[in-house]
């Protein structure tokens, strides 16, 4: 086995973690893909005797790559983006893809990637990397270029944003499930105290329509508020069935045998505490939902 082979091998043995660090970065598979990508380029590129811990020098350049398209997309928006929805992973109801579920473990909901959005790249790559993926504190400072004490507060102000938001569902995965078909049902039929008895009171509703639509991207409070937004929608004759949304229940929607919109949502007691919706025709078209097929 020649070096060139050698490398590749243990790129393979560590692809899975690299997309999966760059999926909680990026919150794009695509993006992350790339990512993992120049990781590849990079070490084809090196001597393999100069490299002491392939794993952490292939994760250190993922974390770089990704921390420049941060950087970059950010720099691209003229105006604050808003409520964002990330690239969420898709599954059927009756169970992941396995390579979906390699990517997600640990958790990472759809919720979680929502608040990602709003930290800095610095306070996303920290937190990512220390809370998420255990590299330490010295290896993240080099990275972003601080002080290792810096670094270590930059990880405690995304937590704190974190822990802040409702980011964890109720573990039982069937109980979800019914809630959410409940809450489709209600949906369905246009019915508002039914829609309300399956929403927390303090329910909150986010909408990524995309930057080309008026008011695409908004933030909806409260169980009335939220309900009456279902019963909007109810009178546009969608197709909504049940599906896994990074890991955890929530549902897909098509209108005229197109894809509509992806809502993931957090349920804790029983209720719907957030719901989040990802409705941009233009991020939609570029998703695969082959697993959906039978």
């Amino acid at each position: 086995m020649d070096e060139r082979e050698w490398m590749a091998e243990r790129f393979e043995e560590h692809r899975t973690r690299l997309r999966a660090v760059a999926y909680r970065m990026l919150g794009s598979l695509s993006e992350a893909d790339d990512a993992v990508q120049e990781a590849w380029i990079r070490l084809s590129r090196t001597d393999s005797s100069e490299i002491e811990n392939i794993g952490g020098w292939l994760t250190t350049v993922v974390a770089r790559v990704a921390l420049k398209m941060l950087r970059s997309r950010n720099l691209r928006r003229e105006e604050p983006l808003g409520v964002h929805v990330p690239e969420p992973i898709i599954d059927r109801v009756d169970g992941m893809d396995p390579e979906h579920e390699a990517l997600l473990a640990d958790s990472v909901g759809l919720a979680l990637l929502v608040v990602l959005e709003t930290l800095s790249p610095p306070e996303r790559l920290a937190f990512v990397l220390h809370d998420i993926f255990a590299v330490p504190f010295d290896e993240i400072a080099t990275i972003v270029d601080r002080s290792p004490q810096a670094a270590r507060q930059l990880a405690s102000r995304a937590r704190r944003r974190v822990q802040a938001e409702n980011t964890v569902p109720d573990a039982d995965l069937h109980a979800q499930r019914e809630v959410v078909e409940a809450f489709l049902a209600a949906a369905r039929d246009g019915d508002f105290d039914r829609l309300v008895a399956v929403l927390d009171p303090d329910v909150v509703l986010r909408v990524d329509l995309g930057p080309l639509l008026v008011g695409g991207s908004r933030e909806v409070r409260g169980a009335a508020a939220v309900a009456g937004q279902a019963v909007t929608y109810s009178q546009l004759g969608l197709l909504m069935q049940p599906a896994l949304i990074n890991g955890a229940a929530g549902s897909v929607s098509f209108r005229d045998g197109r894809l509509f919109s992806i809502g993931g949502v957090i349920i804790k007691g029983g209720k719907i505490v957030e719901m989040d919706i990802l409705a941009d025709p233009a991020r939609l078209r570029e998703l695969d939902l082959s697993v959906l097929d039978n």
